[in-house]
């Protein structure tokens, strides 16, 4: 009796449980079915819609761009947001890849998108925390799909899309394409993704150059980019590289003498050194971006029917132009120079050095400023160029090239005497030098009466350069200055104030430097540039610089002038007589503005033609401030050093 009472007991309380746990299952469901259902079928839908969108170039992401100088060395690397550079399957190095799996998911090529047994364990975590993830458990592939599509929130419906999308991408690539995709596109600190890009940024030197040691070090950032960071945190990065190791071994991907020897090599960092110069990055990424204008097809103007024609047109350059630099800094092109970094640090000190007394700054900045601009004669090429003064703060103004400003009496060999040449002018044409009323000033007010437009030049006359240019008219003069591309020139600088450089809105270095280098070489323009070639991220040139010549000035016309400025340096009354080369033939012009806010020396050899800019960038007086002065001595230490070693030489003669 007792036991029948205790068993009817017993199937009653089973009764009651599978009651309780049915309810249960029912709750569940139902609460399932109402809440969760929809929330499950909306990821599934966005995860499926995620992966149909992308392509294997997807992963491919922002590739570094390199700049290179004229020896093929580094200068700087450009990128928008971070430095990859992606790797191919076949070129990822074994040991990168048994790496990552020994320590990240050793089971990655048995098991499917996840882990079964890994994720119960997260889910369990999840349920256990109130929807918070406290735990890990992604595969490899869950956290490709992690680092691509999703952000980094640690709740259950991030952990559910994540293994949705997974599954996905299962479904379109092969295991091995998905281990290129996560080796190439995980984060190893300091803006650096991808094993090639860290291998350089820490070790200098490409993956497939590493051993097992460095191999495992870098293997060991991923995990924690912040704390692993192997220039903050080595130490840190040293225990996890001594756990992947000991994975590796125990997972036989390496033996135990491998172990021996990578756990006791000692890592050494030899972090990837630039020549990095923010001058010649600004340019060359300026340089780059027209070509590849140019490329697209775009079609530069320099003249307009109407206002509203040059707006459009500059919107429409605005809109490719800062496209294609936006190309440049996230598509991995390489980006080869002219740049002759010697010369260019030559350049940077002589101007540093001579302005080194004027110590006033504005935030950082120092407030008298200079640029200056070498160009190889015999290519045209910008070897050199120095946009400002080394200051404390970073200074982003290139005034070589984005800088415009009045040229002085720079421009009357460019603009007035050397066309006149070609309207039958000589060196020994006599011109009455006095005041004329309504037009410049000699300095000083001195005026010299019949003299040769030979010796007027050399002593910087402005009432002869005046006449010369009103009698070949400014239309003649600029249609010069308009053939060498220089690009602020409008319609209002058509007037006889040009003649002496009032220009509306000025030239640069560049400019300049290219104006006289055509001199140098005979009359022929070549469009100033430091590019040499360009490189794409298929290792395709699409750019190959032909430095190609334009005849500009005729070669009589160009050697007269030279001729003429050779005395400049070489006679005593010439206005560059103090700052001549020793042993090196050269010629030179001086130019200074109103008020000696501006000051310019603009000379070459038949080497190298180097153009000097020195003053404020909001125009004030500069005391001693004379183109043969500051100018003059920095183009004077900077050419002289340049030409150690070069035989001298004459220009050549017609």
């Amino acid at each position: 009796m007792t036991k029948r009472l205790k068993s009817k007991k017993s199937k009653k309380t089973a009764s009651t449980i599978l009651c309780v746990i049915l309810s249960i299952s029912l709750v569940i469901i139902v609460y399932f079915y109402v809440n969760c259902l929809p929330t499950a079928i909306s990821l599934y839908d966005d995860a499926t819609k995620k992966v149909n969108s992308i392509s294997y170039n997807t992963f491919h992401g922002n590739q570094t761009t390199y700049l290179y100088d004229s020896n093929n060395n580094v200068i700087n690397n450009l990128y928008s947001s971070k430095n990859s550079i992606y790797l191919a399957y076949s070129n990822i190095p074994q040991d990168v890849k048994n790496a990552f799996v020994s320590i990240e998911d050793k089971d990655y090529f048995k098991h499917g998108a996840f882990s079964v047994k890994a994720n119960f364990r997260v889910l369990y975590s999840i349920i256990k925390n109130k929807g918070k993830i406290t735990q890990g458990g992604s595969t490899i592939t869950q956290q490709l799909a992690r680092n691509i599509f999703l952000n980094f929130d640690k709740t259950y419906k991030r952990k559910v899309e994540e293994i949705l999308i997974s599954i996905k991408l299962d479904q379109k690539y092969t295991k091995e394409q998905i281990l290129e995709f996560y080796i190439n596109n995980i984060n190893f600190a300091n803006s650096t993704y991808g094993v090639e890009a860290a291998s350089k940024r820490y070790f200098n030197k490409s993956c497939n150059k590493l051993n097992l040691s460095e191999i495992c070090f870098l293997a060991a950032i991923p995990n924690d980019p912040t704390y692993y960071d192997p220039i903050k945190n080595i130490n840190n990065t040293l225990k996890r590289r001594n756990l992947i190791l000991s994975s590796m071994k125990e997972n036989n991907y390496i033996t135990d003498a491998q172990y021996n020897i990578a756990i006791n090599y000692k890592i050494v960092l030899n972090p990837e050194k630039y020549n990095g110069n923010v001058w010649v990055e600004s340019y060359a990424l300026d340089n780059a971006a027209k070509v590849l204008m140019k490329l697209k097809g775009f079609q530069f103007k320099d003249t307009f029917s109407t206002q509203q024609d040059k707006d459009e047109y500059n919107k429409d350059y605005s809109d490719v132009y800062n496209g294609c630099i936006n190309d440049i800094r996230e598509n991995g092109y390489k980006i080869y120079t002219y740049i002759d970094m010697n010369k260019q640090k030559l350049l940077q000190d002589s101007l540093d050095n001579e302005l080194s007394g004027f110590n006033e700054q504005n935030s950082g900045v120092y407030s008298l400023q200079g640029s200056a601009v070498s160009i190889d004669n015999n290519t045209g090429a910008v070897i050199a160029i120095v946009g400002g003064r080394t200051s404390p703060k970073k200074d982003y103004l290139n005034r070589a090239f984005q800088a415009f400003r009045q040229p002085g009496s720079s421009f009357k060999p460019l603009a007035v005497y050397t066309p006149a040449f070609e309207k039958g002018y000589t060196d020994a044409t006599i011109i009455n030098d006095h005041y004329i009323e309504g037009g410049p000033h000699n300095d000083g007010d001195i005026y010299m009466g019949d003299i040769s437009i030979r010796k007027a030049v050399q002593t910087s006359l402005n009432s002869v350069a005046h006449q010369v240019f009103e009698s070949i008219t400014p239309n003649y003069g600029l249609s010069f200055i308009k053939n060498m591309d220089f690009s602020k020139i409008v319609k209002e600088d058509y007037t006889l104030s040009a003649a002496l450089g009032g220009l509306t809105y000025g030239v640069t270095p560049v400019e300049m430097a290219s104006g006289y280098s055509t001199l140098a070489r005979g009359g022929e323009f070549i469009d100033p540039t430091c590019i040499r070639s360009i490189v794409d991220n298929q290792g395709k040139i699409i750019y190959q610089n032909k430095m190609e010549k334009r005849r500009v000035y005729e070669e009589y016309a160009s050697y007269l002038m030279t001729d003429i400025l050779k005395g400049t340096l070489e006679n005593t009354w010439g206005t560059a007589y103090n700052v001549r080369l020793d042993g090196i033939t050269s010629a030179a012009k001086t130019g200074t503005t109103n008020d000696q806010k501006d000051g310019w020396l603009c000379g070459y050899s038949p080497y190298y033609t180097t153009v000097v800019w020195i003053g404020y960038d909001t125009p004030k007086y500069v005391y001693n401030l004379y183109g043969g002065t500051y100018p003059g001595e920095i183009w004077h230490n900077y050419m002289q050093q340049v030409h150690a070693g070069v035989e001298n030489k004459d220009f050549n003669m017609p």
